[in-house]
């Protein structure tokens, strides 16, 4: 996005890497089917909720992210998916390193992924 300014210009990417890491959590945080509209838009994690914190989960669960990254979000490239549970497993961090084309830049996002029978979950 280029903004002018009394003859100069400037340029304003942060909003752009903004914009894409909300898309992200929005991709992230979408279950398959939720949008009435668009009922393949989305992440395949949710189908995990009720899955075991196990190294199995953690994988299929890295590779839904991917999936649904490569489909959902054109303006990246997934550079690294990992995924982990903590030691009190009642979720799993998403660990996402993306690099953004227009940009070159490169971006690290965080997303707990939050599974059956977890208190604090809503």
């Amino acid at each position: 996005m280029i903004k002018r300014e009394q003859g100069t210009v400037a340029f304003r990417f942060a909003e752009y890497e903004d914009s894409v890491a909300v898309s992200i959590r929005l991709i992230l945080s979408t279950a398959k089917g939720e949008r009435v509209m668009r009922p393949d838009f989305g992440c395949g994690i949710h189908d995990l909720v009720f899955a075991v914190t196990n190294q199995a989960t953690c994988d299929r669960a890295a590779s839904e992210v991917r999936d649904a990254l490569a489909r959902w979000e054109p303006r990246i490239d997934v550079e690294e998916v990992r995924v982990w549970p903590p030691e009190e497993g009642t979720h799993l961090f998403i660990h996402v390193r993306y690099q953004i084309r227009a940009t070159n830049n490169v971006f690290n996002l965080v997303y707990p992924f939050y599974l059956e029978g977890y208190e604090g979950h809503t």
